[in-house]
């Protein structure tokens, strides 16, 4: 594996007890670019009727609002010290920027990253940065990976569980896969758009079904696609504790002995159970159990998918619930997994 001179080195080292894996930021500046630029682009910033900044437009997966405490650095901070978290890994979310034109694409990734950047170096005690990538174009996005890998605060990289349609094995991606596997960054995947979406238009079925299942398709491409074998190195974190993949793995090992699909499969899919990390955004105690039985404590990290309806107000308690949560578990659960992945 080639190793870089990584960001963290530029950064002072500290001894975190609880580090929130799964966060999300909207940079002013990314805003006031989309505000800018967006509308040429198909993406209008509004404000609503509670006084929110908005953003929309036909080719966006939707609408999507900036509320202050997921704009405000000191806000998220002040949330932090509500919660138990000492580090915070911060991530842009929904709409990301895969529907923008391949140029506009870089820049907004451009912005973020700088950006976020600047906030971990502000505030090196408590933040730390995923890198956003234009995958729309693996050219440009190889070429900001290059880039960002070197800002201070970057630790990771961040993707959506697919690409405007196109499945995680497309080979147009693999040079992003080969490069974060050289460089150590770990890919943090999260959803964007879940596939059915128009058999979900009611009961916010698109977050509480589509999203979870997300992860399932996004990690059944990865495995059944190659990119696992072919990238021993590449580290993957899955978000809401892995979504409906981890439960679905007996059905593919089944298919793996069974499916001439499948005939190409040197190993059951459940090998490859350990080759992914998982957060612990399931709201779910008996579930989060069985998935370290699975998988193991070593495998698993905090997070709170702040600042969403879908996450967590007290993390720390909702791992404390965890039945027969032993003290290594604990430990490993709030920060030394983490630490180890993301090279802390």
């Amino acid at each position: 594996m080639t190793s870089i001179t990584t960001p963290e080195s530029q950064l002072p080292r500290c001894d975190w007890c609880g580090i929130d894996a799964h966060a999300h930021w909207f940079p002013e500046e990314w805003i006031r670019l989309l505000e800018r630029e967006g509308a040429s682009h198909g993406a209008t910033v509004s404000i609503n009727e509670h006084g929110v900044r908005t953003v929309a437009g036909e080719k966006l997966p939707f609408r999507q609002q900036f509320p202050e405490d997921m704009t405000e650095v000191p806000l998220i901070l002040a949330n932090m010290e509500q919660t138990q978290v000492d580090l915070r890994i911060l991530s842009l979310t929904n709409p990301m920027v895969y529907w923008a034109p391949d140029s506009f694409g870089m820049k907004l990734s451009q912005t973020y990253n700088d950006a976020c950047s600047s906030a971990c170096v502000a505030n090196p005690d408590r933040l730390r940065g995923a890198i956003m990538l234009p995958m729309q174009s693996p050219s440009l996005a190889l070429e900001e990976l290059e880039r960002a890998a070197h800002l201070p605060g970057m630790c990771c990289v961040y993707m959506a569980l697919h690409i405007n349609g196109v499945n995680l094995d497309d080979l147009r991606f693999w040079p992003i896969y080969e490069r974060c596997a050289d460089l150590g960054l770990p890919i943090c995947f999260h959803p964007v758009a879940p596939c059915g979406k128009e058999r979900m238009t009611r009961f916010h079925l698109t977050n509480l079904i589509g999203n979870p299942h997300e992860s399932a398709i996004g990690a059944a491409s990865l495995i059944f696609g190659g990119v696992l074998d072919r990238f021993p190195d590449l580290k993957i974190l899955m978000p809401h504790a892995g979504g409906t993949f981890p439960w679905l793995t007996g059905r593919w090992d089944n298919a793996v002995r069974r499916d001439p699909a499948l005939s190409h499969m040197h190993q059951p899919a459940s090998a490859y159970l350990r080759r992914f990390h998982y957060d612990t955004i399931s709201h779910s105690p008996q579930i989060m159990r069985h998935l370290i039985d699975m998988i193991g404590c070593d495998r698993v990290v905090m997070g709170t998918d702040y600042n969403w309806e879908a996450g967590y107000e007290k993390p720390v308690e909702f791992i404390d619930s965890i039945p027969g949560i032993t003290n290594l578990e604990r430990s490993a659960i709030l920060s030394e997994t983490a630490k180890a992945l993301f090279s802390l």
